[in-house]
């Protein structure tokens, strides 16, 4: 068997971002990369340029940590970014005319500290995210180009790269007044239906505008009209578009109650605040809208309000009306998928499709194709953009790591044996670990659907059969999957439940399997990438189809000779977690069982969470709907549970609350059942600082081998 690979190396393990960007002329891509300090305990982003034909390694921008959402201007030699740093040393030298509280040393931004997207204000003292400009044709450091006081969210370029677009936070006087009570550990105070969101904390009533920005000056001037609004907005953004025409393009709600829906607008201005409109009818969640080269086209990515089963689609605005281009593909654009255009008639888009995600190639006429053929069934594409003439991936590979590649456009469509000529890599950030440690084998695996003999009786269910499921298994490296030995099995089950899980490299992946254990990840009914009714079987239904889907193919692990019955461990994280629930009180299948950051009573989790509106989309609320929602809460057939749980929460965690963590623990422990109960401090929807993404793994790890048959 191979070492295990030991959970210490974690620190030298390094991410890049999603959002990347390469330069208008198509020969240099800007991204950002997250290592870890083990000093400080935490994560550090840093920005990187990279030239798109691997002519040589990429380049450290940045030598100050922090930095995010790299965009190139439109000369292609200045590259702007936002990142929370001191402030700029020009800004604070010589003599300035300051107020009477800034000579008493609490200068505006120290009191009226709130965090630009609307949290409580405890980082007071920490310097506000502002965007920042690099002149990589002079060299030297990067200026400080903005100057709000709660900070800069997004941004983006004007056509003539003279001013930017940004949205920022506008308290008014009394809201200032309450955000500096709030810093002093004030009350929360709040008349808001969405009174907190996970990642940002409990919210409040400030508006955020779009202001055009000089880019040489800093000078600001607000868009009275274009403001945003929602109940996510905090978290989604207004996405601001400046396009070639001049017009800016954003996001908002504007309804009655905009807390109480999902909905989210396009919205047209001119840069003087002027001429504001409307380009969608309230009939769609818009994100990322992206104009055409000419100006004259708009397109935006657009998911159903009330159903979120429904795959999420790309839309065209022409100037008069708006379509959906991608209905007929019966398949979801990919989670933070961005439009890409290359020409005014051809769009590039990353598609969930298979369980893989692939880039498609979208006329305006409607027509869609499959492209990039060289990625294969065993890489993701993980991030996408067009610039120029060349296309930058980001793709992962379950054991070649993570990294940056660049294609010309032009291949993007070709059919050929062997890679392109064109097709470059560009990073290879994790390399010195994928070559010191050996990295799991992968493969996809079919099943049948057929519900489980060892599942008990506690969910009647009408679903469909005749269904094909598909999971991807990661397996030891010296794994014989033709003459297999029976292996301890992690059943590692994906979050959404709208989501899919493909080839991917992980680093918990490689330390399960350099211990010997095979993973296998079901890609169950519900989820996405099978088309609109493989997801929507599971709508308002939980707990019923993805607890047989998964049930099977555990049963088809063994069957295989993969997996050992009696050494089955649960794992997973948010829906993961909450189909653990299930599967503990429906099945004997788990031997023991990991529930990360799940829910498990419904009827307690609306209000305390921070998805009230999905509930009611989906079930309803409490009062009208408790039947259904107690169908799908694990909690009420504990008394059927008996298999140990290590049960795994955030602090802070408002997508799924610690208070349903610790019903399940309280309710295991009360049955008599072996369980354990890990809280965070301080972590939201995720866990995000080394130290405890390695105590994670280890807690996990610690809890399979404690009951573990096998083991001594």
């Amino acid at each position: 068997m191979s070492e295990p690979i030991p959970l210490e190396s974690f620190y030298d393990f390094t991410q890049i971002s999603t959002a990347f960007d390469v330069s208008p002329d198509g020969e240099r891509l800007a991204f950002v990369t997250a290592e870890s300090d083990q000093a400080e305990e935490k994560r550090l982003t840093s920005l990187f340029v990279v030239p798109t034909d691997g002519s040589r390694a990429p380049h450290r921008l940045t030598r100050v940590p922090g930095g995010s959402q790299p965009k190139w201007g439109p000369d292609g030699r200045r590259l702007a970014f936002v990142a929370a740093r001191e402030e700029d040393t020009e800004r604070r030298v010589g003599w300035q005319e300051r107020d009477e509280d800034e000579e008493d040393g609490e200068t505006e931004s120290d009191a009226d500290d709130n965090g630009s997207n609307g949290n409580n204000g405890d980082n007071g003292d920490e310097p506000k995210s502002q965007v920042w400009l690099f002149d990589l044709s002079l060299g030297g450091d990067a200026r400080q180009v903005t100057e709000f006081d709660e900070g800069v969210r997004e941004f983006d370029w004007s056509p003539d790269g003279d001013r930017l677009v940004v949205s920022a936070r506008d308290p008014t006087e009394e809201e200032r007044e309450y955000l500096e009570r709030r810093r002093d550990g004030g009350p929360v105070e709040t008349e808001r239906l969405q009174h907190k969101a996970d990642g940002v904390g409990y919210l409040d009533s400030v508006t955020t505008y779009l202001f055009v920005v000089d880019a040489e000056s800093g000078d600001s001037e607000r868009l009275d009209d274009a403001y945003g609004g929602g109940a996510f907005e905090p978290l989604t953004g207004m996405n601001p578009a400046w396009g070639p025409s001049g017009r800016i393009a954003f996001t908002s709600c504007r309804l009655d109650n905009p807390d109480d829906t999902m909905v989210r607008d396009v919205y047209a201005v001119d840069p003087d605040g002027g001429n504001l409109e409307r380009w969608t009818d309230s009939d769609l969640a818009v994100n990322s809208p992206t104009w055409s080269p000419d100006g004259d086209s708009l397109a935006f990515v657009g998911s159903d309000p009330k159903n979120w089963y429904v795959p999420t689609q790309l839309f065209v605005h022409d100037g008069d009306e708006y379509e959906s281009l991608t209905t007929e593909l019966d398949r979801t654009l990919a989670r933070g998928a961005s439009p890409q255009w290359a020409g005014d008639e051809t769009l590039y888009v990353l598609v969930g499709d298979e369980g893989k995600t692939r880039p498609v190639r979208v006329g305006t006429d409607g027509t869609v194709e499959r492209v990039f053929e060289t990625q294969g069934d065993d890489r993701a594409v993980k991030g996408f953009d067009v610039g120029g003439d060349a296309a930058g991936f980001l793709l992962s590979h379950p054991s070649d790591g993570q990294d940056l590649f660049a294609l010309d456009v032009a291949d993007l469509g070709a059919e050929y044996e062997t890679e392109p000529a064109s097709f470059t890599r560009l990073s290879r950030v994790n390399g010195a670990f994928t070559e010191e440690y050996e990295m799991p084998q992968v493969r996809r695996v079919t099943y049948d659907s057929d519900v489980s003999e060892r599942r008990s009786d506690a969910r009647e269910t009408e679903s469909p059969g005749g269904w094909e499921i598909e999971g991807i298994v990661y397996a030891p490296p010296e794994f014989d999957f033709e003459n297999p030995e029976e292996h301890p099995l992690v059943v590692a089950i994906h979050g959404g439940p709208i989501s899919y899980d493909e080839p991917e490299f992980r680093f918990t992946h490689a330390a399960f399997t350099s211990r010997g254990y095979v993973v296998f990840r079901p890609n169950y009914r519900g989820g996405s990438s099978y088309g609109r009714q493989f997801a929507e079987t599971l709508r308002g239904r939980w707990g019923t189809v993805e607890v047989e889907d998964i049930a099977a193919g555990i049963e088809e692990m063994v069957d295989r000779g993969y997996a050992d019955p009696e050494r089955v461990f649960g794992h997973g994280f948010s829906y993961g977690g909450i189909a653990q629930g299930f599967l503990v009180t429906q099945t004997d299948l788990l031997t023991a069982a990991a529930p990360e950051h799940g829910l498990y009573d419904l009827r307690s989790a609306y209000g305390t969470d921070d998805s009230h509106i999905w509930t009611e989309t989906e079930y309803g609320v409490p009062w009208e709907a408790g039947e259904s929602l107690d169908a799908s809460s694990s909690i009420l057939d504990v008394g059927e549970l008996s298999t140990p749980l290590l049960v795994m929460a955030g602090e802070e965690d408002w997508r799924c609350p610690p208070s349903q963590s610790e019903q399940l623990y309280v309710s295991a422990k009360k049955q008599g059942v072996d369980a354990k109960f890990v809280l965070y401090p301080g972590e939201h929807h995720n866990v995000g600082d080394p130290d405890r993404a390695i105590h994670r793994i280890s807690e996990i790890l610690d809890w399979y081998e404690r009951h573990d048959p096998a083991s001594e």
